[in-house]
């Protein structure tokens, strides 16, 4: 009864939802193209053993990577379609896969679509990155036999009271994954409290600790870092609107004890790199953006414009900021910063990362600091006036991160078998 009331209300948000896609259209094209996919259109697979894997958008893509290259590896005679919900998703996906795997958009989570699209697709199984999970999805896998997994599963404590609250519409959900593989004890206890058996959760840990900064990465950020020249240079990275004016602040505070001191500033959204750009101006400071391949040795901001370059970036850096943390968004992975053994700041709100940003304050990796932007200033330039400080905290964070590697071998483990279990399985519903 609980999903049937959830999709009558669905249908009837319908038109709403479309419109919101036309309006996102009008300001970024890439969401007029195949919207159809949306709706369940996609391309059929007759490939047999499909492993379906669904990132939602940027962040859950580049988690998924390594995971998805891995099982490439290991299981080349089966084809991977991946799913995401933003364009710029998209893009992440085929910039760093090409045509090694098929995408598509998830369609839209209302049963006619959800079954139009298993239908051509015919999965395997079914591998949920993080949190996204829908409930007619989950169903109609469950009806056809198509174990769904939930990897590098997250829970925040404000999430688990959301789906309590809809415990009738959650519990049944959460019950049908095959398995839980959860990043934190913590974690893992929220997906308990929502019903599922505790012989389905598996405590692996976040595969964003076996994050790897290649040799590619290194010699493009040791590159950047010739150019902008002898100078501190921090990273504000994952900005959202609201926390930009915190952080062109505390540079322009930065500026005033270190003259020639750079920011690069990374939007985590490609829209709003407009915007940051005429922020920046509006602040009175010089601006160079990145895409324009212009140099940046006497600019005093330097804009991230680019999709799929931001760890390289961290690279060309003495100090991270990571946004998202100064607004009530949950803050975003400050993992890639420490794999570089910068010190990392954070604002307040990381409840989508608590467990890690826990482990990298408790190891003297990572601060926070209050969210009206005056905390940041004062340890900004407390460390960039210390370099003995940086130097610590970057190792603590890098510390971290090597204590912490091996859960993505511990998801692949966990996923072997239900893998050899489906390996010549398929939806055997007709193509429509």
């Amino acid at each position: 009864m609980g999903r049937l009331i959830y999709s009558l209300l669905l249908y009837i948000a319908l038109p709403f939802i479309l419109l919101m896609l036309a309006w996102r259209a009008l300001g970024d094209r890439t969401y007029a193209r195949r919207w159809q996919e949306r709706l369940g259109h996609v391309p059929a697979m007759v490939q047999p053993g499909v492993i379906w894997i669904h990132a939602v958008s940027v962040g859950e893509t580049l988690a998924a990577l390594p995971l998805i290259r891995q099982l490439q590896q290991r299981h080349p005679d089966r084809r991977l379609l991946v799913t995401t919900m933003t364009p710029t998703g998209s893009e992440r996906v085929k910039a760093s896969l090409g045509d090694s795997v098929s995408h598509v958009y998830l369609p839209y989570d209302l049963p006619h679509m959800v079954a139009r699209f298993l239908r051509r697709v015919r999965p395997s199984l079914l591998v949920v990155m993080e949190t996204e999970v829908w409930p007619n999805i989950v169903s109609q896998c469950h009806q056809q036999q198509i174990p769904v997994i939930l990897a590098n599963a997250r829970l925040s404590e404000g999430s688990a009271r959301g789906y309590r609250k809809v415990a009738f519409l959650a519990r049944p959900v959460f019950q049908r994954l095959q398995w839980i593989a959860a990043q934190s004890e913590a974690d893992a206890a929220r997906f308990l409290s929502l019903g599922v058996a505790p012989e389905r959760v598996t405590v692996t840990g976040s595969i964003k600790y076996d994050v790897a900064v290649g040799a590619e990465a290194r010699e493009a950020a040791a590159a950047l870092r010739r150019s902008l020249g002898k100078r501190p240079v921090w990273i504000a990275a994952s900005t959202h609107e609201g926390e930009e004016e915190a952080v062109l602040a505390a540079h322009k505070a930065l500026r005033e004890q270190h003259g020639s001191a750079l920011l690069i500033l990374v939007p985590r959204h490609p829209e709003r790199f407009d915007p940051a750009a005429r922020r920046v101006k509006a602040a009175g400071l010089s601006l160079v953006r990145r895409s324009q391949g212009l140099a940046a040795d006497r600019c005093a901001v330097y804009l991230g414009d680019t999709m799929g370059e931001l760890l390289m970036l961290f690279g060309a850096a003495d100090v991270a900021f990571v946004g998202g943390s100064l607004i009530r968004r949950g803050g975003h992975n400050p993992l890639e910063p420490a794999a570089w053994a910068l010190p990392v700041i954070v604002g307040p709100h990381v409840f989508n990362f608590a467990s890690v940003c826990d482990g990298l304050s408790d190891k003297g990796g990572l601060m926070t600091v209050a969210e009206n932007g005056g905390e940041l200033q004062a340890q900004l330039i407390a460390l960039m006036n210390d370099p003995q400080q940086r130097a610590a905290m970057g190792q603590a964070a890098r510390q971290v991160i090597a204590a912490n590697r091996g859960a993505l071998e511990r998801l692949q483990a966990g996923l072997e078998p239900v893998l050899a279990a489906t390996a010549h399985k398929t939806v055997v519903a007709p193509l429509s």
